[in-house]
Formats: C-alpha cells, structure tokens, sequence
C-alpha cells in the first residue's frame, strides 16, 4: 500500500522538478442540477484508502482547499470517486469541469477509516448526498459477513442516486422520500426506529446532513443501540494544525481532520457543529454571488474590491435530504 507521504507527493516529476497533471478527471456524471459524480485519476490515493476516509482537493493553486469523503475507489484502475453537491463557489467550479480536466491538488487518504468488522446486523443510513459515502462502508461491512440494511432518502426521487449500487451490498433496502414520489413517504427516522423495534440491531451508521445525523443518533439511543456518524465540520488543512474542524465529543474537543471523521453520534454535540458550520455564510454568500455574476457576464471586469473567501469547505454530505 501507498502511504500518505507518498499520496501527497503523486504527480510529481523528480526530473525536472515539475508537477505533472496526474489528477485528471476521467469521467462526469451530473445527477441532477446541483449534483455530480467525477471519477478521479489517483493511483496512490487509491491504493491507500479505506472506506470512510477522504480527500483535499484543490482546482487549481489558488484555489479553496475542498474536503470531500470518498464514494467509491478501484485499486486496479487508480481512481476515486467523489460526489458532490454544488452550494458554493469552489464546488460550482468543481462542476463546470468534466472529463480530460485536471486537478491541482488531490491530497489523501485522510481520517481514520471506519471500523470495519463483523458484529452481525448493521444498519446504513444515508440521506441526500450522503448516500455516497455510505456506499463503500455498507459494502466493506457486508465483505466483512455482516447483514446489512440500507436506508436512503432524500427529499424526492429526483434527487436519489445509486439505489442500485446500494442493493448489490444490501440484504435489504428501503427507499425513503419526504414526498412520497419513490418508495415510503417519511424521514429515514421512520424505519429505522421500527427496525431498532424489532430488536437484532448490533451496529449503525449514519451519514448526512447534521439534522438527519442528531435525529438518528436520538431515535437509535433510545434502544441502546450503538450509532457512528460522519461529521462535516468547517475543514482547512485536514491535517490537524489549524483546529478550524473542531467538534465536542463527550464532552472533549476533537479533530474531524485527525481524530474522525467518524464518532459517536450519542456524544457528538450536533447543535455547536452546525453552528459552526454557519458561521462563514456571509463570507460564502459573498464570494458565491461574485463568483456567479462573472460567469454569467464573462466579459465583465473583476472588481477591485476584495471579495471575501469562502472559508467554510464543508464536505459533499453539508447537503440537505
């Protein structure tokens, strides 16, 4: 396996002391207006991550450092999979590249992966884009000979992906809409309370919006049964330096970066996080409305004026079911 050091120096030329572009983006699919899929040329990234992790990419040298969990990896292929939902400026630009474009900066693995072991039968919750990420742990867990139950949902069907992707690595899955236009018409709390009902749930994990992860963390508290999240705090370095992803745990500060990004959802203080994750939306508002106003007028001058960074690089699963 690769390790870090050698994922941070990929596409480097030793030769002429030049960095290639080896971060090449191979294929696009766009899922709906705001949502995408690119698959990402990365051989050593590839090589070394697990599932859980994730990656810094940046578009170009300039360019807002943006922290997106992995969907999905091919060791023999040398390539990640990310999917996105466009909300800021940085993730908007992400969007108008496709395939035969390059990355600047594709930094990772990053975080501790999930915890990946047989403990019988586990649930997978995924809501919004957080289906994503939820996919190569519900796989690794069912590799790992558990029963795995899935559960997606989003607003409406519109907005779901990779339901079949989801059903290769499932025992089971439920479809879950707010509108009812695809499968049951209700929150992802609904069934998993039911099945938390039934008994024989060892494990789940869910991953989100942070209200979807605070109101699956209290419906599966209430049975005692133990419930991973993935958190999406304001993230700039991923490496631990900068304290900018700090969430409370228990009681104790803790590094999404380094010491997650996976935790326990019964001791993650879920109201600070997403006050925090508020907190730049000005400066996002901002630097999005500029953003936007030059490339719907490509002609127009860029303002002498300094327009204020986006700061918050929230990760793929910021996005609302």
């Amino acid at each position: 396996m690769a390790s870090k050091s050698e994922a941070g120096t990929e596409g480097f030329d030793e030769g002429n002391g030049k960095k290639e572009d080896m971060y090449q983006i191979l294929s696009k699919v766009d899922y709906s207006d705001d949502v995408f899929m690119q698959v990402i040329e990365a051989p050593a990234v590839a090589a070394a991550c697990q599932a859980g992790q994730f990656i810094i990419l940046m578009i170009h040298e300039e360019g807002e450092r943006i922290p997106l969990t992995i969907a999905d990896f091919d060791r023999e292929a040398g390539t990640i999979t990310i999917v996105v939902q466009a909300v800021g400026t940085s993730t908007r630009h992400l969007q108008t590249l496709g395939k035969g474009d390059s990355l600047t900066s594709f930094i990772g693995p990053l975080g501790q992966p999930s915890e990946i072991e047989k403990v019988g039968t586990v649930i997978c919750a995924g809501g919004g884009v957080g289906v994503a990420p939820i996919y190569p742990i519900a796989r690794a867990l069912k590799e790992a000979g558990n029963e795995v139950i899935c559960i997606m949902a989003a607003r409406n069907e519109s907005l779901l992906f990779w339901e079949d992707k989801l059903r290769e690595v499932s025992d089971e899955l439920i479809v879950t809409t707010d509108d009812g236009s695809r499968g049951r018409k209700c929150l992802v709390t609904e069934p998993l309370k039911e099945l938390c009902e039934a008994g024989g749930i060892d494990l789940v994990y869910a991953i989100g919006p942070g209200v979807m992860m605070k109101f699956c963390a209290k419906t599966t508290e209430a049975y005692g049964v133990k419930t991973l999240v993935s958190l999406n705090s304001i993230m700039v370095d991923g490496t631990g330096m900068c304290g900018g992803c700090r969430v409370s745990v228990g009681g104790e500060t803790k590094f999404v970066c380094v010491d997650g990004p996976e935790f326990d959802g019964h001791k993650v203080d879920f109201d600070l996080l997403m006050s925090r994750q508020r907190q730049y939306l000005k400066q996002e508002k901002a630097s999005l409305d500029a953003y936007l106003s030059h490339a719907t007028v490509p002609d127009e001058p860029v303002p002498d004026e300094p327009v204020p960074d986006a700061t918050a690089c929230n990760r793929a699963v910021t996005a609302g079911v």
